[in-house]
């Protein structure tokens, strides 16, 4: 295990847990300290109250000790003395002139002395008249026993939620580093070139955003995976095109040189078909550069979908009719949309021309615009062989073809400059088809009061 993976955290990891723990530990302090404040003065309250109470017991008692006597002279404050002795302090009664009556006693010492914590009076009243006072002084506080006790609990309540606090950030911190510990290596792993890393089966399956990235980062690694197999074989597809041509009108060039054949009107014809072709292969490649920057170069207008489409219709009727197909049109009248008339006229261009390619003779083609909603919609129906249901998937990606169409002349670029095209204008493109009985090409953009937005 590295360094940056220790305790099986990362760095990620150990900040978060440094975090957490600096946050309990605050919380912890803070409350500690609100409680051991809290106790004290509610003790010390308690105990306040208890005294005022004592004293007012004891300055009742030297009343009735003054009421039996008829006045201090005489009078019995053995009761007073025993309530403010039982309380733990020492009493003095004073009569109505402040001379005390008696010596301060109940305490030892004199608890009467600058260690209490304060006297308290209370005056004697006798039928409605003040006759005299009572002052209680105490000593140490009687609650500092029960503070202890108190301040020991909490003690140890904090303590124990402290290192319960730790021992959860420690968990919620592994539980969030360590699944990006291993995606973030299983990422350097990818990135280095092994292609079949992902992440872990109990990463993908995790619930929430980490859950979340573990899934999306398998779904990019597979993008980038089928990319670069459909890349590769169209790489070979496109070499072969290439190939075929160049090979084609280099042995004819030489045959030329060579005086082997006479340059006749039916050899040129030969290499000049076989440069068109060759043209054709680059122009596709070109035509797919220059739809993948269309944003930036599209001249946006209000344009007629169905005059747009009728053309592109009439562009391609040749070349359709040449392949031995049917043409039916249905084209709503009044179908506007903001975008550039050229840019979409090639991408239904596209469709037709993709249909010529693909059709057997006898097969019928159907082109409809109409408006659904909030949206203009072109479809393209054949009744050709189809698409096999497994390659519908791929039908627009760059220098894809199926396998199926290895003999059909053409690059496989034609679909996805459509959906270059429509993505542009903020639209989409779909195909269906079951395999068997002909395929639906569908454009949806939006319809004129919905391009601005």
């Amino acid at each position: 295990m590295t360094p940056e993976t220790r305790y099986g955290l990362g760095p990620l990891g150990r900040r978060l847990l440094a975090a957490f723990i600096l946050v309990a530990l605050s919380s912890v302090i803070v409350l500690t300290l609100a409680a051991l404040i809290g106790t004290a003065r509610g003790l010390t309250a308690g105990e306040d109250v208890q005294r005022e109470a004592v004293a007012t017991a004891a300055a009742s008692a030297a009343g009735d000790a003054y009421r039996k006597s008829g006045g201090w002279a005489g009078a019995d404050l053995t009761r007073a003395l025993d309530i403010a002795a039982v309380a733990g302090g020492a009493v003095v009664v004073r009569d109505a002139t402040g001379a005390s009556i008696g010596a301060p006693t109940g305490m030892q010492g004199g608890g009467m002395g600058g260690g209490a914590r304060g006297g308290i009076t209370a005056p004697v009243v006798v039928d409605g008249v003040t006759v005299g006072s009572v002052r209680l002084g105490f000593g140490a506080q009687a609650s500092s026993a029960a503070q202890s006790i108190a301040w020991t609990w909490i003690i140890i309540a904090a303590v124990a939620s402290l290192l319960v606090a730790i021992a959860v950030s420690w968990f919620v911190s592994g539980r969030i580093a360590r699944p990006l510990v291993r995606l973030s290596n299983v990422a350097r792993s990818f990135a280095a070139g092994d292609r079949s890393a992902r992440a872990a089966a109990e990463d993908t399956a995790a619930p929430g955003e980490l859950g979340d990235l573990a899934r999306a980062f398998d779904a990019t690694a597979d993008d980038v995976v089928r990319a670069e197999q459909t890349r590769q074989r169209m790489a070979a597809d496109v070499a072969h095109e290439l190939r075929t041509p160049l090979a084609a009108l280099q042995a004819g060039l030489e045959e030329l040189r060579d005086g082997l054949v006479e340059p006749d009107v039916g050899r040129l014809k030969a290499l000049h078909a076989q440069s068109v072709r060759l043209g054709r292969v680059v122009d596709d490649l070109a035509a797919l550069s220059a739809a993948q920057t269309a944003t930036l170069s599209l001249l946006r207008a209000r344009v007629d979908l169905g005059a747009l489409v009728a053309d592109a219709v009439a562009a391609a009727q040749p070349s359709l009719e040449a392949a031995g197909l049917r043409l039916s049109t249905e084209l709503e009248p009044g179908v506007v949309v903001v975008g550039d008339a050229d840019r979409l006229h090639q991408a239904v261009g596209n469709l037709l021309g993709n249909a010529a390619r693909y059709c057997r003779s006898g097969d019928e083609v159907n082109v409809a615009v109409r408006a659904t909603g909030s949206e203009a919609v072109v479809t393209v129906a054949d009744t050709g062989p189809g698409i096999d249901p497994a390659d519908l998937a791929h039908v627009f990606d760059r220098l894809w073809r199926g396998s199926a169409d290895r003999d059909i002349a053409g690059s496989g670029i034609g679909l996805a400059v459509v959906r270059e095209i429509i993505h542009a204008h903020g639209g989409q493109v779909a195909v269906t088809s079951d395999g068997k009985s002909g395929a639906t090409f569908t454009i949806s953009l939006p319809a004129e009061r919905d391009a601005g937005r």
